[in-house]
């Protein structure tokens, strides 16, 4: 439209002379002529006309197909919008009382939330049998629809939607992220305690008193001295508490695969006094909780895993500055960190307890809380499943620069939620979950405070790691069997993966190329794992290349092309050494042997 006006008005200007004076005598004009003169403007017209019907027909008839339209709003879509951050405004809002379930008169004060997807498990009929709990088994689409069982409150999807909950708009359907309907539920009906737990795994001793810290008022809970990493080392930001508890060959979901290779234990431990650890996270014998990289190369065929750790060891706190993965099937919250509860739901289902465990971790500090990590609490079987892995895809690859990110986030606000609203919002901006998350972070908050929660008050603590290093603590953890690479682990295994840097002394400084013909995100991730800690660096080739997974591209039957120029690149080596991703090296039987016959000798041209 712009562009005819301007082109009408050029056209009056430029062709002034052609219009007639007005005391000039009138033209007589038939209608063939009018139309030869004005036949330009009869078009102009005619076009519009058509556009303006056309428009109203594809927009108003249900029939037509919008595929024109639909393109152009695709093309729009593309072009990145700053993400709006949404008002938090705590002041009017309504209480939600429960009207609509068949527990509205229900109180306790202590809860078990699980998801549920099937029918009930044997684990989970033992968890009812808990004395002092009430299990709250939440729904989704995939839950048989006469799901029950005796002891257990359960919430249909019919149920959850009734509640009044603003967060249900965001929930999908068949995810377990829907348990954040159940810990408003829980909060709602009077929760002091809230233990995150699964379908498939069996308490200890059938006693959660037993093994967390349950009463954090008491006396003897504030009084008690808990082991603490050492805080101060800059350059650790987060530990595998399964070396504390004896496995150092075995990692939880959600560790940097970078820190995987760090497998010495910690050198001293220092203390602090106990009653804010508010987060306690609890350690799962059987099958603990490991991410898809290590199940799919340690695991031996449908063999379940059967993984033991130290139940006398003690427990072990986090300091300032420095985190550990948190799931959430084996997890106590206790009120103080009722908030901390919120699953993402913008993420996968594998990354969304984890990401959950980093983001409330960091706002933990602002109210001078700390996570714990206890011994063994429950036993988890092993159903022998293929793990999801491209679901961690995107957690292997960022995990490591959230923490780093998170560490390093401050805020100015003068209150814990305004603080968990900007956090959420500036992971937003950085791309570790989307703008919906922003949103469903402010309906949490509204739901918190709807269904009665107190926000706790912020603690004025500077944010830098004090070290006492007169009040060091000695505690060298056990070595217990642990399962590598298949096999189960020998005592001499166990003490070589511990001291990788005889490995490193030896082939330190060789360049491993390797040729990946499976599928090159599960398998890159593995043996760059396995074999990255040990060798200078690892070159990894494929058909298809993956920029996120630094995987070249390349082709088997033409790998004579492209070693020249891996040469070129790495012209200061020891050597290198080329395998395909069908071959498992014993690097640990390397140290003897004869390396004279091992290594081609002679120069490569």
């Amino acid at each position: 439209m712009i562009v005819q006006d301007q082109s009408s008005t050029k056209s009056s200007k430029s062709h002034k002379h052609l219009i007639p004076h007005h005391f000039s005598e009138p033209k007589n004009l038939d209608f063939s002529t009018w139309v030869s003169v004005n036949s330009f403007k009869i078009f102009i017209i005619t076009v519009l006309t058509l556009s303006v019907a056309a428009f109203f027909f594809f927009f108003h008839n249900p029939i037509a197909s919008p595929t024109p339209f639909c393109f152009q709003k695709s093309r729009l879509s593309n072009n990145p919008q700053k993400i709006k951050i949404p008002k938090l405004n705590l002041d009017k809002i309504q209480p939600i009382l429960d009207k609509s379930s068949p527990y509205s008169s229900f109180h306790s004060e202590q809860w078990i939330v699980v998801s549920v997807t099937d029918y009930p498990s044997d684990s989970l009929q033992k968890l009812v049998k808990l004395k002092g709990w009430q299990v709250l088994a939440i729904g989704n689409s995939k839950t048989p629809p006469d799901w029950s069982l005796k002891g257990a409150l359960f919430l249909s999807l019919e149920q959850q939607a009734n509640l009044g909950f603003r967060l249900v708009d965001f929930l999908p359907y068949e995810s377990y992220v829907r348990k954040s309907v159940g810990y408003l539920f829980a909060i709602q009906h009077g929760a002091r305690r809230i233990f995150d737990a699964d379908d498939r795994g069996e308490v200890i001793g059938g006693e959660l008193g037993k093994h967390f810290d349950l009463d954090l008022e008491s006396v003897i809970v504030k009084q008690q001295r808990i082991f603490q990493y050492t805080s101060g080392n800059s350059n650790r930001t987060v530990v595998n508490p399964y070396i504390h508890f004896g496995q150092r060959s075995v990692w939880p979901r959600g560790l940097p695969l970078e820190n995987v290779g760090e497998v010495s234990h910690e050198e001293f431990y220092t203390e602090v006094s106990g009653g804010k650890q508010y987060i306690q996270q609890g350690i799962s014998n059987g099958l603990p909780d490991v991410d898809s990289v290590f199940y799919s190369t340690r695991k031996t065929g449908s063999v379940p895993f059967d993984i033991r750790f130290d139940e006398q060891a003690p427990k072990v706190a986090l300091p300032r500055d420095t985190m550990v993965p948190i799931n959430s099937f084996n997890t106590l919250f206790h009120y103080n960190a009722f908030w901390a509860l919120m699953l993402p739901v913008s993420v996968s289902t594998m990354a969304s307890d984890v990401l959950r465990g980093y983001w409330a971790q960091r706002l933990l500090w602002e109210i001078g809380g700390f996570v714990a990590v206890y011994p063994p609490t429950i036993y988890r079987h092993d159903k022998t499943e293929s793990y999801p892995f491209i679901e961690e895809k995107d957690l292997h690859v960022n995990v490591g620069r959230l923490i780093k990110f998170l560490i390093s986030w401050r805020s100015e606000k003068h209150k814990l939620f305004q603080k968990i609203r900007d956090l959420s919002y500036s992971m937003a901006e950085e791309g570790f979950w989307n703008e919906n998350d922003v949103k469903f972070t402010v309906a949490w908050l509204q739901d918190l405070v709807a269904v009665g929660y107190q926000q706790p008050k912020l603690m004025a603590i500077e944010l830098k790691a004090n070290v006492d290093l007169s009040d060091r603590k000695e505690y060298v953890p056990p070595k217990l069997p642990s399962m590598h690479l298949g096999v189960e682990e020998s005592l001499t295994v166990n003490y070589e993966i511990g001291n990788l840097i005889r490995w490193k002394k030896n082939f330190g400084n060789v360049v491993l190329i390797m040729f990946v013909s499976g599928p090159v995100q599960q398998t890159a991730l593995e043996w760059r794992l396995l074999y990255g800690r040990i060798f200078k660096t690892m070159v990894i080739l494929s058909t298809q290349a993956d920029a996120d997974l630094a995987v070249e591209q390349g082709q088997l039957d033409q790998i004579y092309k492209y070693l020249p120029k891996i040469f070129d690149r790495f012209n200061s080596t020891d050597g290198f050494l080329v395998l395909h991703d069908n071959t498992i090296l014993n690097y640990w039987n390397l140290l003897q042997a004869d390396r004279s016959k091992l290594w081609i000798a002679n120069k490569v041209s």
